[in-house]
């Protein structure tokens, strides 16, 4: 038995066996500090020369995205690359396997239908334009929904940053409906919940004294406020509607500082608002 052991061993040339290791293992080497180099060299060229031809387009957003996608694109390319050339060094045939495989199959095994769906699908929202780096939007894929802030548009995926911080990642091809809250001016909705007996008149001269006081100070206001008068609310309580249109991206602290003036000013006649919880919009 110690025989065939010895045997089995002595068909191997060690030394060969280890120059070979050494040199595998220097070749890895050298290819992963190439590869950081190289990556590194992508970012810096992307950021540096890339990214300032780009303010040609006189828009910010469009320029990260831009940025973001080209340099998600060489990387990719990069990746592609040191996989090929690990598997060369390791002396696996790739050429062989893709060949005796099938390219078809190993790209259907790969999910490359996902993959081109995804492709085509990023494709056409970069063309269309139908978000960019900083929009606020809504994605919805039938009963799935989610809002937040377009943090990254990738060949393949797109990355929305929660309203809560969370960052999503959405394959291009789960995109069926996109809703831009970042292209033109948005609605604010301001409900006043006032008692039934109030007296309706002074309470529209207190709320026009005002909104002519807005319009002047809040350059935000895109057009002047509109009463609509009493509301049913969705929790079934009465309320006074106003509506106003403020740039995008501001609504959220326009109504804030509205709905304060409003209180203040009604306040100081007498009015006070129902302690009752009430939404708006």
């Amino acid at each position: 038995m110690s025989t065939v052991i010895q045997n089995y061993f002595t068909q191997f040339d060690g030394e060969a066996l280890l120059t070979a290791l050494i040199s595998k293992t220097i070749s890895l080497v050298l290819l992963i500090i190439g590869f950081f180099i190289l990556k590194k060299l992508i970012q810096f060229i992307v950021q540096k020369v890339i990214s300032p031809s780009l303010k040609l387009t006189h828009d910010n957003n469009r320029q990260h995205t831009l940025t973001r996608l080209i340099e998600n694109t060489l990387n990719y390319v990069l990746y592609f690359f040191l996989i090929y050339s690990i598997l060369s060094i390791l002396g696996l045939p790739v050429s062989s396997l893709l060949a005796g495989a099938g390219i078809a199959g190993v790209a259907i095994g790969l999910g490359a239908q996902g993959f081109l769906s995804d492709l085509v699908n990023g494709f056409f929202i970069l063309l269309e334009r139908q978000f960019d780096v900083g929009d606020s939007v809504t994605l919805t894929n039938g009963t799935i929904k989610l809002s937040g802030y377009v943090y990254s548009v990738g060949i393949r995926t797109t990355q929305i940053r929660d309203f809560d911080g969370t960052l999503h990642f959405i394959p291009n091809r789960n995109i069926l409906v996109v809703s831009n809250l970042s292209r033109g001016d948005m609605r604010v909705q301001v409900d006043l919940p006032l008692a039934v007996t109030v007296n309706l008149e002074k309470v529209y001269q207190i709320i026009e004294g005002v909104n002519k006081e807005l319009v002047a100070e809040m350059p935000v206001i895109k057009q002047a406020p509109t009463i609509f008068g009493p509301q049913l609310a969705a929790n079934g309580q009465t309320v006074l509607r106003i509506h106003l249109f403020v740039e995008n991206g501001k609504q959220f602290a326009t109504h804030q500082a509205v709905y304060r003036r409003y209180q203040e000013a009604l306040r100081a006649e007498g009015i006070e608002f129902i302690q009752q919880p009430y939404t708006w919009k």
